[in-house]
Parts: structure tokens; C-alpha cells; sequence
């Protein structure tokens, strides 16, 4: 909260840590936004996220100029930009994982998502990739989970993963739900929590190190009551940023309410 009411009002949900911040990490999902709309942005919502995903393969769409400027702003607020994990998926497919690295780092990035959502990717593989981000210079954050709703894999393959994914270097993981949150990962065809998934990948995995996307109201509540209001949460529309500051604080009644 800023200055204007420290005073007089306090965050009904004690305990949301500031930025910089390991935790707690928001991360809002970018479809195509413009260099002037992402400065507007982020003039009103830098203090509450922590990322911008360039969704799917959108970021070999833009002009160099406009992509380099991109980043180059959301940087001047303190906000890593970074491709979605299916571009880096085709890279791979393509045997260009490394020279996509390479580029990554020479127009700016910080950050990169490895995953495979799409492919089927060994383990060596996938260990390989991180090694290979690293020694390019970039920060990884990796995902776990299909997105097939038809080819959902089973928990404990998802939690092996993240874990190996943890000790090869990757700074956190990410839980696949796509961009609608629905019939993917712990959440059924509605986008309700499956309680089960929730339970068997929470009480495994290092919850300071997962990355729980859900981009409906519903699932971020219950996942900020259940795990606290620095829960890291991703893919995240822009327009939904300032709201979900809002649930993580309890300044709405679906998290004051608890």
C-alpha cells in the first residue's frame, strides 16, 4: 500500500513480501501487447509482478526494433520479459536450441522458459537445455505438465521432474494450466482445483520454487488461502494484475473473508 494510507488502513492479509522478492512471484501472460501499452502497463501495475511471459511462440512475430525496445522497457521498470516454453520447444525440434539460446541473450533477455508441454522431451535432454541456457548467460525457469488435456501425465511424474529440474539449476517451476485453466494440471473442466493434485504436488514440491499458474479469479483465491499471500502465481492477463494484488492483500472479500 502506498503512502497515502499507512496510516489509516492496514492489509487485512498480513505478510506480502516486497519487491525484489523470491517469492510470491507474479507473472502475467502477454498475447501481444505494444510497446506503448506495456509502458502504460507497467506504469500503473510495476510494484505488483514480477514477470511478463511472451505467450506461446508470439515472440518471433515481432519487428526487431519494437521487440528490443519491449524489453528493453519492461527492464527500465524493473520486469523481466521472457518467451513462453513452446518456443523453445520448436527450437529444440528443430535442433536450434543452443543458437536460440545465443540470440536470447544477444537481444536482451534475462530469462527463459524450458518445458515440454508439446514434445516429449528424455530427461537428458531436458537437463542438457538447462546446462545450455545457463552457460548462455540466462536465468531458467522451467515447466512441468502437458497441454493435451487428453495426454495429462501423472503426478509423481510431474513432481520427479520439477525436482530434477530444481537441482540442474532452473530457479523455479512452473505447474501447466495454459491460458484458460481449465481440463490442465490440477484443474478440472471448469477450472475448479482438483484437491487431490493440489495436495500430492504441493507436499512435494518446495512451494517457494513452484509457480502455480491459474489465470481465473477462483483458482488464484483459494490458492492464496491455502497457501498465504506469497504464493507464486502465473499466466496472469494484464488486465487482472491489480485485482490479484488486491486478493493477495485481502482487499477483496474472497481472501478477507478467511
Amino acid at each position: 500500500m502506498n503512502d497515502l494510507w499507512e496510516d489509516i488502513l492496514k492489509a487485512p492479509l498480513p505478510g506480502r513480501v516486497n519487491k525484489p522478492r523470491t517469492q510470491g512471484i507474479t507473472m502475467i501472460i502477454d498475447k501481444g501487447l505494444s510497446v506503448y501499452e506495456i509502458r502504460n502497463f507497467l506504469e500503473m501495475n510495476a510494484p505488483f509482478i514480477d514477470f511478463i511471459k511472451l505467450s506461446f511462440g508470439t515472440t518471433v512475430l515481432y519487428k526487431s526494433e519494437t521487440l528490443r525496445d519491449k524489453i528493453q522497457t519492461a527492464l527500465e521498470y524493473g520486469i523481466p520479459i521472457y518467451p513462453g516454453g513452446t518456443l523453445f520447444e520448436i527450437a529444440l525440434w528443430q535442433s536450434q536450441s543452443l543458437p536460440y539460446f545465443r540470440k536470447l541473450a544477444e537481444l536482451g533477455f534475462q530469462w527463459v522458459e524450458i518445458s515440454d508441454g508439446t514434445l516429449d522431451i528424455s530427461k537428458k535432454q531436458r537437463a542438457a537445455a538447462i546446462h545450455s541456457a545457463l552457460t548462455c548467460g540466462l536465468q531458467v525457469i522451467t515447466e512441468v505438465g502437458k497441454k493435451d488435456a487428453s495426454q495429462q501425465q501423472d503426478e509423481n511424474i510431474s513432481i520427479e521432474t520439477a525436482l530434477e529440474d530444481l537441482s540442474a539449476g532452473a530457479c523455479w517451476v512452473i505447474i501447466e494450466a495454459r491460458e484458460s485453466g481449465q481440463g490442465i494440471g490440477i484443474y478440472d473442466g471448469k477450472g475448479t482445483i482438483i484437491d487431490e493434485k493440489l495436495t500430492q504436488l504441493s507436499s512435494a514440491l518446495p512451494i517457494e520454487k513452484t509457480i502455480w499458474e491459474a489465470p481465473l479469479k477462483n483458482q488464484q483465491a483459494r490458492l492464496i488461502n491455502d497457501f498465504g499471500p506469497n504464493v507464486n502465481l502465473g499466466n496472469i492477463p494484464p488486465s487482472e494484475a491489480l485485482a490479484l494484488e488486491a486478493l493477495r492483500l485481502g482487499y477483496r472479500s474472497d481472501t478477507w473473508k478467511k
